[in-house]
């Protein structure tokens, strides 16, 4: 029996391979130590059929011979096995399978032997009524999963083995790490920069007759007793390492540890030496954790007043002199010389960083303002009601600034002076509260970015010109709090830290945090860089109110001066900022205390006149002549001898404007208020944004009808409405054809399609429904397609097997052709001949095919995948193709040469390798994109996206979409069953229809196709995964799916050139790009 330490052993041995990605190694100790089942590889061994690997996982965990339920788990996969070589006619190997791995159950139960011995003798095993059911191997190997999960969760020796222990990221290194100290802390004569090559040998500092320098005899040597305050990185990056090292690090990883070691072994006055010194000498002890993200509500409410003995003046500060006051006076902005009337209370502020007296401003309510505060005037206010804002930010050059929301959207706007703001994109961010966001311009690629962090534990990355992710940093155990990027020495790195207290760096790459370690009392923590970059400040407070400022020492990983001046327990997260590399401001205790950054002493408190919360917000303009201080329901802006001449300025620009302002609306007669220099473009999307959309829950909202079928099928594939409107054809899964026709009569006046009356199911008069033929189909990778000629007349449609052309009159077949390999994927008739037929293939290429002389006339090669969508432009002579690929090209259908292609954009971390459908505008000039990721429109002849809507990650994959017949709306699905129709104008959703409206209770299915009326442009049908289809259209009351679109001076904004228009506007749900956003 393995001991309880070495299980722990080979759990953590487990977990390092994982990390590192030695998968085969992996899974070969997971199946030798039989400890951990992982579900998943077993689950990836099975669908791919690898019988063999399976049974050689499972016989690590059990043999069949141990209990009833191993046994039958033996037989579920042998019987699978069985089935699948019966499926591919090949007798030989099914014969070898029911001997060798089916005979041994004869002894359990002879008789389902010989069933299974008489499958020999079918044609095809599915004439036996028990396995009737049987379609295809996928599906059959996804069933026979779900009946091993169930026998393996009632099977004891599986017991507490298909659940990974909870063991925090990178532990072996960890502990790695911690006997490397350990060993260090040994050492006689420890060295500064411990050369540590091999783990083989106890580790030893060399003598002073080495040739390698020691550590100077003064160094406090490093204790060997543990330490919270010790800085923790992760061992595989060898922070222990000196930059000569022999280890091959990467350059940027090398880098990084060089400057931030592990043991730095250096004396600080009131600092202890050896490890990171958290604790200064004298100072309690620091062992509370942070409180959760954001800030205290209460914190911010009004204290009674301050007695006068309370206020501190500079000549209360003990050890400061009168030139420090005198500096201090002239160059630190401490006169109160504008209120700002904010009404609520403010959350975030910051200035533009070259339009020294524009404040941006973000309250509690979800409200955005923009104040010019020489002339006090508010330029810009927007209520999002979104939850508090969290975070408010400029880029670097102020044309770009974000906004944090307390529920889990990120805002991004463009800038381009006050009279012309944009809102540029809304990014699904979090689950959760987005807590904080910074920019960045990482290299290589020096890209704009935007970095955010949330309640879901997360940092991420994002495209500022396109919203895509970047990438997802994972290894924070509590919210993250804040985030700071910079780069030093060509290194781009991140600091990142979480509200219990810890601090971890990462690398713009997907490797983990390459540093984590303790902040000072284990406190919720901002940290700040100096003007120029090069101090480092951290600022924060743990639950029990204690709060900690201190400077660190980059080179060498430990606190370099803790500012005094806390005397009291803080009533909230304290916040602060630094400025002219010179001061330090805290607002604490209703007032603001600012430290000289090389002093550890207060230099000041400032009251700002009263009135301000418990932790104001304080945040510095970029020259240092301005702060700006949260107040009780205003902001209270102070100003050094420099900035109130900068506001005099501006202020004095502002009475010229205002005058040539007021003469200009007299001479037309009216007036207008500030609010209207705002274009109309923001109240746009303002309007738009606040405009929620409907929501459908329960049948009685809405009008649907389920449409029978006769035979049971497990999913409908492609469904299509005839031109007419009056009929509705499905393909399901098993090949098979089922056709609904609406008759005229006294209930249906028209003969349409109606979800009023049922309509009646057409049957060839043989009985014998239209099926697809099936030959070389491999059951695996089966691909169904159909295509419907204008006039209604014919059908092409394919199963995996020959491409065949039915008469929709006689439900005749006409004639089958192509036999595969390939097999078709997609198929569309050409626009001018119905002779013409483009088939895309699982080969990748496009082949086109007349069916008249009955040959392929060419074959277009471009793609990399399967092609998965085919449409044609009328008007452009274009054939547009989308792959599996994600690649989308536009072909000549006049000489069938390529013109341009493009590939889609998919979030990070997510495959862009799943089928993309492509269907054209009314306009015949944009066309739809349909992935499981995303909405996407695009301009035809350029191959420009226009708009784009983007599935966050919370939001479950899109399984279908589709244009109504006007092109007005977009009717899509998703896979957990939700329907959404976007407005195409702009791909806002304008009403979501929960399963609960249109799906029986208790049944698990989804949406697999859409289908619009070419008729009734709010009416579409629906295929399912259970073989269903729905008909849906609104309420006659209603008329309409939701509210209508947006409009402009009483015209619908979706008319005339609706796709153009609306990339103008700048307007989307979560991602909606204009064309040059996207270059």
């Amino acid at each position: 029996m393995t001991s309880p330490l070495s299980k722990d052993l080979i759990y953590l041995i487990l977990q390092f391979l994982d990390e590192e990605k030695f998968e085969d190694a992996l899974h070969t100790l997971e199946q030798e130590s039989g400890l951990y089942f992982n579900f998943k590889h077993f689950e990836e061994l099975v669908m791919s059929g690898n019988w063999d690997a399976v049974e050689k996982y499972l016989s690590g965990f059990t043999t069949m011979d141990d209990n009833k339920n191993s046994r039958k788990i033996y037989f579920e996969i042998r019987k699978q096995k069985y089935l699948e070589a019966l499926d591919r006619l090949d007798r030989v190997k099914a014969v070898e399978i029911l001997m060798k791995d089916l005979k041994v159950f004869s002894n359990f139960n002879e008789d389902l032997f010989k069933e299974f011995t008489q499958l020999l003798t079918l044609d095809n095993f599915r004439q036996n009524a028990q396995l009737s059911a049987y379609r295809d191997t996928r599906t059959a190997r996804a069933m026979t999963l779900v009946e091993l999960k169930k026998l393996m969760d009632v099977n004891p020796l599986f017991q507490d083995k298909m659940m990974f222990p909870n063991i925090k990221t990178s532990r072996l290194k960890v502990l790695t790490n911690q006997s490397l100290n350990w060993q260090h802390s040994l050492c006689s004569n420890p060295s500064q920069n411990p050369d540590m090559r091999t783990l083989f040998i106890d580790h030893s500092c060399r003598s002073s007759n080495d040739q390698f320098p020691q550590v100077n005899p003064s160094n406090h040597p490093i204790s060997s007793a543990p330490r919270t305050d010790y800085f923790h990185p992760m061992a595989a990056h060898g922070p222990l390492l000196s930059p000569t090292t022999s280890v091959a690090t990467p350059v940027s990883i090398q880098s990084l540890s060089t400057w931030m070691p592990m043991q730095p072994n250096v004396n600080h006055p009131g600092v202890s030496g050896g490890g990171i010194g958290f604790g200064a000498q004298g100072n309690p002890d620091y062992s509370a954790m942070a409180k959760g993200p954001g800030d205290s509500v209460d914190a911010m409410k009004m204290r009674p007043p301050r007695n006068s003995e309370q206020t501190m003046f500079p000549g209360n500060i003990p050890g400061q002199s009168n030139n420090e006051i005198l500096n201090l006076t002239d160059d630190f902005p401490k006169t109160a010389a504008r209120s700002l009337d904010q009404r609520s209370v403010t959350t975030s502020m910051d200035f533009h960083p070259t339009q020294h007296t524009l404040l941006l401003v973000g309250n509690i309510v979800g409200d955005i303002s923009l104040w010019e505060v020489g002339s006090r005037e508010k330029l810009m206010s927007q209520s999002i009601q979104a939850g508090m804002v969290k975070r408010v930010l400029w880029t670097h050059d102020g044309s770009v600034f974000g906004v944090a929301f307390s529920i889990n959207i990120v805002h991004l706007y463009r800038y381009n002076g006050i009279n012309d703001i944009r809102q540029h994109l809304e990014i699904d961010a979090h689950v959760g509260s987005v807590n904080d966001l910074a920019f960045s311009n990482p290299s290589p690629s020096k890209q704009l970015c935007v970095i955010t962090c949330g309640d879901d534990k997360t940092i991420k990355v994002w495209n500022v010109a396109t919203g895509v992710k970047l990438f997802t940093f994972e290894g924070h155990a509590a919210p993250v709090h804040s985030v700071c990027p910079h780069n030093k020495a060509n290194v781009h790195f991140v600091f990142s830290t979480s509200v219990d207290g810890k601090i971890k760096a990462w690398l713009y790459d997907r490797e983990g945090p390459r540093v984590d370690y303790d902040a000072p009392g284990r406190s919720c923590t901002t940290l700040v860089y100096s003007t120029d970059g090069q101090r480092l400040f951290s600022c924060g407070t743990n639950r029990d109110g204690e709060s900690h400022v201190v400077e660190w020492n980059e080179n060498e990983g430990t606190i370099k001066r803790n500012y005094q001046g806390f005397h009291k327990h803080s009533l909230g997260i304290i916040q602060f900022d630094t400025t002219k590399n010179r001061f330090l401001a805290v607002g604490d205790d209703y007032a603001i205390k600012v430290w000289d950054m090389d002093k550890n002493n207060l230099l000041t408190i400032i009251d700002a006149e009263g009135n301000l919360p418990a932790s104001p917000r304080i945040r510095f303009n970029k020259e240092g002549s301005l702060l700006a201080v949260s107040a009780n329901d205003s902001i209270k802006i102070l100003a050094a001898v420099d900035g109130l001449r900068l506001m005099r300025t501006y202020e004095s620009q502002s009475l010229l404007a205002s005058r040539v302002a007021s003469e200009t609306a007299m001479m037309d007669c009216g007036t207008r208020s500030m609010e209207d220099v705002m274009p109309r473009l923001i109240e746009q999307a303002k309007s738009a944004r606040m405009r929620k959309h409907t929501e459908i829950s329960v049948n009685s909202e809405l009008q649907s009808l389920r449409l029978s079928t006769m035979a049971n099928t497990d999913n409908i594939s492609r469904l299509i409405y005839t031109n007419s409107g009056s009929v509705i054809l499905a393909l399901a899964s098993n090949a098979l054809h089922f056709l609904w026709r609406w008759n005229r009569n006294e209930q249906n006046l028209s003969g349409k399609v109606t979800t009023k009356i049922p309509p009646h199911m057409m049957q060839p008069t043989s009985g014998m429904p239209m099926t697809n033929d099936l030959t070389n189909a491999n059951p695996g990778e089966m691909a169904s397609c159909m295509a419907l000629s204008k006039n209604d007349s014919y059908i092409l449609s394919a199963s995996g097997g020959k491409i065949t052309l039915f008469n929709m009159i006689s439900f005749k077949k006409m004639t089958g052709f192509m036999l595969p390999p390939p097999a078709a994927t997609s198929v569309a008739f050409h626009p001018k001949d119905n002779n013409i037929i483009a088939v895309g293939t699982n080969y990748s290429t496009i082949e086109i095919f007349n069916v008249r002389s009955d040959n392929v006339v060419e074959k277009l090669r471009g793609h990399s995948r399967k092609v998965t969508g085919l449409a044609f432009s009328f008007n452009l002579n274009t054939l547009i193709s989308s792959g599996a690929d994600s690649q989308i090209i536009a072909w000549s259908s006049d000489n069938w040469e390529r013109q341009n292609s493009t590939f889609l954009q998919t979030p990070a971390g997510r495959t862009g390798m799943s089928d993309t459908q492509v269907q054209f505008h009314q306009d015949q000039t944009h066309f739809l994109v349909v992935h499981e990721t995303q909405l996407s429109i695009y301009e035809a002849s350029k191959l420009e996206r226009i708009l784009q809507w983007v599935a966050g990650e919370s939001s479950s994959p899109i399984s279908q979409g589709t244009f109504s017949c006007d092109s007005q709306l977009v009717f899509t699905g998703f896979l957990n069953g939700v329907i959404r129709i976007f407005t195409a104008s702009n791909l806002q959703v304008q009403c979501q229809i929960n399963p609960t409206a249109y799906l029986p209770a208790n049944i698990n299915t989804f949406p697999t196709v859409m289908a619009a009326n070419p008729q009734d442009v709010n009416q579409f049908a629906v295929g399912l995964s259970n073989g269903g289809v729905v008909v849906l259209e609104p309420l006659e009351s209603e008329g309409r799916w939701g509210n209508a679109p947006p409009t402009e001076n009483g015209v619908n904004a979706t008319r005339g050139t609706p796709l153009v228009a609306a990339a103008a506007s700048d307007q989307g749900n979560l991602l909606l790009l204009s064309s040059k956003a996207v270059n």
